[in-house]
């Protein structure tokens, strides 16, 4: 059937897309210390801000963030059900906790799962991202803002009546996202969390 060959496809490309690590090829080409070695040998931005300032981050950021949009967009305007989306939004997500092209090691998928929130339903993305903003800005701390949006996105997604597919694998990537944390949820218990700053630190 033409349908589901079209989402397979989408879905390996968002995979394949998902799976490039935008960290670790700003970090080489700026010769920056690699994410996966330093500091919270997290490949994201926010260990790239730690490591070298918000420039790399922001270009950091900016790519796991679109990297999630592409294969959706595509979707939307194939007009596949929302099933396929489901696949597709968690392909590119995977994609990046689980890279192809380096051994299975990424980050913990914040930035792409609001890309993927944006190609999925951008209201929702929006919030989601604002959400982020208004937590790291009141409290300093990245995890915590990201946690929150997790926990936020299905609600926003059901008061906004979005397809319960869509509901449902924002439940997922919100558990991959509370598991990906699960070391920065036992600092923000014990009061170690790093908090956000603007300030290279020097490579441990």
């Amino acid at each position: 059937m033409i349908v589901p060959f079209y989402t397979f496809l989408l879905m390996v490309a968002g995979y394949l897309l998902g799976s490039v690590s935008c960290a670790i090829i700003v970090s080489k080409l700026m010769r920056l210390p690699d994410p996966r070695s330093e500091g919270s040998r997290n490949p994201g931005a926010t260990n790239v801000l730690r490591l070298a300032g918000y420039k790399p981050a922001l270009l950091v950021l900016l790519g796991d963030l679109l990297k999630g949009v592409p294969t959706l967009l595509i979707a939307h305007a194939l007009h596949l059900p929302p099933m396929a989306f489901v696949g597709i939004a968690l392909a590119a997500f995977l994609g990046h906790l689980y890279p192809a092209y380096f051994d299975f090691q990424g980050g913990k998928g914040v930035a792409t799962f609001f890309g993927v929130l944006l190609g999925l339903h951008w209201i929702t993305g929006l919030a989601a991202m604002a959400t982020w903003i208004v937590l790291a800005m009141l409290f300093r701390l990245s995890s915590l803002a990201a946690l929150g949006a997790a926990f936020m996105t299905p609600l926003y997604l059901h008061w906004l009546d979005a397809p319960l597919p869509f509901v449902s694998v924002a439940v997922i990537m919100s558990t991959f996202l509370l598991w990906r944390h699960r070391v920065n949820i036992h600092n923000l218990l014990h009061g170690m969390e790093p908090k956000i700053s603007f300030k290279r630190t020097s490579p441990s």
